[in-house]
């Protein structure tokens, strides 16, 4: 295991590390934004494998297991604009506010993380300024252009959940992520509790607040947008075909909300 230099600022100097963020069909003018904070799992050179074993970097601690072949597949059905983050929420969690203690996290689960133990403000500060900064600064920036551009904005988040946390196992095979606005949510919970076999949770198996979440509050609900978060049990997207069938069902659930809100707009 190769701990790298965890104190090092200069973290994407190198040629060969990827930008952090991802995109995909930026021109389209579908209201979905489709936004994925843990959609990769790359850690910049410099670091290493922040000691961890290949194994550890592969389960739910290093990314949102399965979630970017959902993205993907459903940015092409929707003809959505995507934005996601390619590095790994062991650099830092792109969904977290920077004083949480998980922004870096010394421990994720049950597993130590020894490449951001005794992390210096310096490389903190690098670590932001260099994934966190420019990810959210490009989210920031593409809904200021749909705003002035007039094109309606509807911000979705996706992500995924492990089926067992801390040894409890999670029964649900999606839920809703929110705070204040209720207004996606209820729609999205409408449409799959429709779903027969579907055991739905209603801000489960997480509860959006500012104290653990960014992206929503940040950019859905303090921009005013209509908003959700979507999270997906990993064991029905670990491979492609399970990937495929949750993006057509989304896309299915998405494009009839788009018809109802296109609806009460001419009303």
């Amino acid at each position: 295991m190769d701990l790298g230099r965890s104190g090092d600022t200069s973290l994407l100097a190198t040629g060969d590390d990827p930008a952090p963020v991802l995109e995909e069909n930026a021109v389209s003018r579908s209201p979905f934004l489709l936004i994925s904070d843990h959609y990769g799992r790359a850690i910049p050179r410099v670091l290493g494998d922040l000691g961890l074993a290949e194994s550890e970097l592969r389960r739910h601690i290093a990314w949102d297991v399965g979630i970017a072949g959902v993205a993907d597949a459903l940015c092409e059905h929707l003809d959505a604009h995507l934005i996601a983050q390619r590095y790994s929420r062991l650099v830092i969690d792109c969904n977290r506010p920077l004083q949480a203690p998980s922004s870096i996290p010394r421990i994720s689960e049950s597993t130590v993380i020894p490449g951001n133990e005794a992390l210096s403000r310096k490389a903190a500060r690098a670590r932001r300024r260099e994934v966190f900064d420019p990810y959210h600064r490009h989210i920031r920036e593409v809904i200021d252009h749909r705003l002035r551009e007039g094109i309606p904005t509807v911000l979705v988040a996706l992500h995924s959940f492990t089926p067992v946390y801390a040894g409890i196992a999670r029964p649900w095979h999606v839920g809703t992520l929110y705070r204040r606005d209720s207004g996606l949510p209820s729609l999205l919970l409408k449409s799959f509790r429709a779903q027969s076999g579907l055991v739905v949770g209603d801000n489960e198996p997480y509860a959006v607040s500012e104290e653990t979440d960014y992206t929503i509050p940040v950019h859905g609900e303090a921009r005013g947008l209509l908003n959700s978060g979507i999270e997906i049990r990993q064991d029905l997207i670990t491979e492609e075909a399970g990937q495929r069938e949750w993006a057509d069902r989304l896309a299915n659930i998405l494009g009839e909300i788009e018809l109802e809100l296109r609806a009460k707009r001419l009303q």
